[in-house]
């Protein structure tokens, strides 16, 4: 069926859910930049497409959609299979939990499981978000970590490092949709280059870590994201490297380092045999985000 019967052919929510589901699962699209299959994947695309709640699916199975409507899915779903674009950009949405993001190509979609540790005010390692006044999130892209942070702390000024400035203007977005103007401060920097005298009860990063073999077999949809966000040298150490040199002149006493480096353990751990790291548990498991004091660090 083609997107022009498929518009025709096609009337109720169930419908469409349906048909999308056999045209990715036929279509062999990766997963990953928010769903992890295609039922979850059909029924973001088509619920936020239809300006539905996430949570409504069962009570508007069975509701008649309209022809323009109908036409919107069809596009939206053509798209997704021919482009490889990811559901996030076509939608210009991305949640972390219950957070809704604005994305565009200019960033990446959001992802990261130090959303998670945010959600837990990072416990036990604060004891009194309260007394939490100072957080970096460096590599911030969309602010997501940023925004985060700043509901996880109510008292702290975030400083949203990045050093794109196509990425600040999204970020800037969604400070601005959240209304952190006040506490949220956007700083255009090559990691911490540019932070000369500023210090932080918490550094959080979500650098690129992406290794030279695996950038050359990403699969498209990931393609579709800046290669300046996703590329970290030849072993996907290159800006987690800067962040263990530096971030220790950026810390109060007792200060943490939160990063997260994908599949890089071994590389780092190999790389860093005199860092104590401590592996923080997140839903994939202890391997992928790593937490320093600013005294270990040095």
């Amino acid at each position: 069926m083609n997107p022009l019967e498929a518009a025709r052919e096609l009337h109720t929510l169930r419908d469409w859910l349906r048909y999308a589901v056999s045209r990715f699962e036929e279509s062999g699209i990766f997963f990953g930049h928010g769903t992890q299959n295609s039922v979850d994947e059909a029924a973001w695309l088509i619920l936020s497409a239809l300006h539905l709640p996430h949570n409504t699916l069962e009570t508007f199975l069975d509701a008649v959609i309209t022809e323009p409507e109908r036409r919107t899915l069809a596009h939206l779903v053509e798209r997704r299979i021919t482009e490889r674009i990811p559901t996030a950009y076509l939608l210009r949405e991305a949640w972390l939990g219950d957070f809704k993001f604005y994305v565009d190509e200019r960033v990446i979609v959001p992802r990261s499981f130090i959303a998670e540790l945010l959600h837990e005010q990072l416990t036990p390692w604060i004891t009194n978000p309260d007394e939490v006044t100072a957080v970096a999130d460096i590599c911030t892209g969309s602010s997501c970590l940023a925004v985060l942070a700043a509901h996880a702390f109510p008292n702290a000024e975030v400083d949203a490092v990045d050093i794109s400035d196509d990425a600040l203007a999204v970020a800037r977005k969604n400070v601005a949709d959240y209304q952190l103007e006040d506490r949220v401060h956007l700083l255009q920097s090559d990691m911490l280059t540019k932070l000369a005298g500023r210090r932080y009860d918490i550094i959080l990063s979500n650098p690129p870590y992406v290794d030279a073999s695996a950038m050359n077999v990403l699969p498209q949809e990931y393609r579709s994201e800046p290669g300046l966000a996703l590329a970290s040298g030849e072993d996907g150490l290159h800006h987690t490297r800067a962040l263990l040199a530096h971030a220790a002149e950026h810390l109060h006493p007792d200060g943490l380092l939160i990063v997260e480096i994908g599949h890089n353990r071994d590389a780092l751990e190999a790389a860093c045999p005199h860092l104590s790291f401590t592996w923080l548990k997140v839903s994939g498991g202890d391997q992928y985000v790593f937490l320093l004091t600013r005294e270990q660090l040095e």
